[in-house]
């Protein structure tokens, strides 16, 4: 098993930075099947919806909202990922996901992180 805890969410003005971390806990072996991790996002009354990806054998992904904006890292010795997200504006405000998936087809995801973006 794998346990997700997001943290980092807070209320920014417009145009503010945050950096959100995800620190992925557990048994050695799930920890190291881990292969993708993600943020996603749910904002009151709407889907959740993906805002960027990495993997262990392929680039970074992102959604076309965030581009540019928005930077998706990951410490491996901290088994830890980050979100960093520059310019916010007000439609990022949303409860931010922590995801992780393995190969084998395990998925997890952590409690969430409020994100508030108002001047």
């Amino acid at each position: 098993q794998v346990q997700l805890v997001e943290s980092g969410g807070d209320l920014v003005q417009p145009g503010g930075s945050l950096r959100l971390s995800c620190a992925a806990s557990g048994d050695i072996f799930s920890i190291n099947s881990i292969n993708r991790m993600a943020w996603y996002r749910q904002a009151p009354g709407k889907q959740r919806e993906v805002v960027a990806v990495i993997t262990n054998d392929g680039g970074p992904g992102y959604a076309n909202s965030v581009k540019g904006r928005f930077t998706i890292s990951r410490d491996s010795a901290k088994n830890t990922v980050y979100l960093q997200m520059n310019d916010l504006k007000p439609e990022d405000t949303a409860v931010y996901y922590c995801f992780a998936a393995s190969r084998s087809g395990s998925d997890w995801w952590g409690q969430g992180t409020q994100v508030t973006v108002s001047s």
